[in-house]
């Protein structure tokens, strides 16, 4: 017998691998490396619109952490790498298939969402048609944090409250304000050094502009400037041409006529933010405002029959929430579909925590200029 089968044939040479198979080994690995590293800890991400100026800009690179809250484990595992939801060049070919689904899990993060972080989501409204896509493979897109589970949150001529008491504004978030003058005009570097934003002509002598509060302080102190103000929209006056939740999804209904609610993007609610475990009463008010929430991001039956509300097949008078939501809302308050146009953020769609700005172009300046060298490697607040 052969005491020593366990050691190797030194006779025999080992086949040396191709350059072929070499170089799809090292690219095999390099998949499998990144692909970890972007599921499970961290992401670049560029600014595409300008939803969170100026606290971020259009063209600011970010790294967004996954490691904060917790990594979201795949939920569509079948997909091309690298790519999101469709196929680049492409109008509306997959990148996925959504043939598996898993169920949602997240790994232990080492904080809750709080309100005033900046958040990167998938877009709850892509639930709905034309898109009807998974959790996982909806548009990303960035806000900031608002509110958290289980608060009251309402807005009064443009200020968040949380539970009766104002929330902190954003230093650098900006909103619409109607500028008079005395009908000469503004300097165009005084257009770019205040970052006025959005503008549209009034009048000979008013204009409308996005910009911050600090600008807006500014833009008075200049001889030809008569007035500057905030143009917040009226208490009390629901704006059907600009509708907000819940009026934008009019379908939760159990009475003839849906609610009508006179909420505005400048005066909101208040409205409970639901917490997992919270129990709801479902009536002609609540049932406008939490249905959505219950059909598609909880995945139940949902139907009305006479003032019935059937949940599963089951006649349902309460509700009790099996996921945590948040309210997520645009620095730029004028300039963002947020929150207070598609509702609550379910917690499965939170991607991760958005850290430091690595790089920023400005696509409209010249090449010598286009580089912003002042955002580089800059934490985000």
């Amino acid at each position: 017998m052969n005491w020593k089968f366990w050691k190797k044939d030194k006779s025999k040479t080992k086949k040396k691998k191709s350059a072929l198979r070499e170089w799809g080994d090292a690219i095999i690995f390099a998949v499998i490396a990144a692909t970890l590293i972007r599921t499970l800890f961290i992401e670049a991400y560029v600014i595409p619109s300008g939803s969170m100026e100026s606290s971020l800009l259009i063209g600011d690179y970010l790294f967004v952490s996954k490691v904060n809250y917790g990594a979201r484990t795949p939920i569509t595992p079948v997909a091309i790498p690298f790519m999101h939801h469709t196929i680049p060049y492409t109008t509306n070919a997959k990148a996925y298939w959504d043939g598996i689904q898993l169920p949602y899990y997240r790994l232990p993060g080492f904080s809750d969402i709080k309100k005033g972080d900046i958040v990167v989501f998938n877009a709850p409204i892509e639930a709905d048609s034309p898109y009807y896509r998974p959790v996982d493979k909806r548009e990303n897109i960035i806000k900031r944090c608002q509110g958290t589970p289980g608060d009251t949150l309402s807005l009064v001529n443009a200020q968040v409250y949380i539970n009766g008491k104002p929330e902190t504004t954003a230093a650098k978030g900006e909103m619409a304000y109607i500028v008079k003058t005395d009908g000469s005009q503004i300097n165009p570097q005084l257009i770019n050094e205040l970052h006025l934003s959005d503008i549209g002509i009034i009048d000979s002598t008013t204009f409308k502009t996005n910009t911050t509060v600090e600008s807006a302080k500014a833009l008075r102190g200049y001889s030809n400037i008569k007035s500057v103000t905030a143009d917040v929209a009226p208490k009390n006056i629901a704006d059907d041409l600009n509708p907000v939740y819940p009026a934008k999804y009019p379908r939760y209904k159990n009475t003839p006529a849906f609610p009508h609610y006179t909420w505005n993007v400048d005066n909101y609610g208040p409205i409970i933010i639901p917490k997992k475990g919270w129990t709801v009463k479902l009536d002609s008010l609540t049932f406008p405002v939490y249905g959505r929430a219950i059909e598609i991001y909880e995945h139940n039956k949902v139907k009305v029959v006479g003032r019935d509300i059937y949940i599963n097949d089951k006649k349902a008078d309460t509700y009790t929430f099996k996921l945590n939501y948040y309210w997520m809302m645009g620095d730029n308050r004028h300039n963002s579909e947020d929150s207070r146009y598609w509702g609550f953020l379910p917690e499965d769609h939170v991607v991760g925590k958005a850290l430091f700005t690595w790089m920023s172009v400005d696509s409209t300046a010249s090449f010598v200029n286009k580089i912003r060298w002042s955002r580089l490697f800059r934490g985000i607040h």
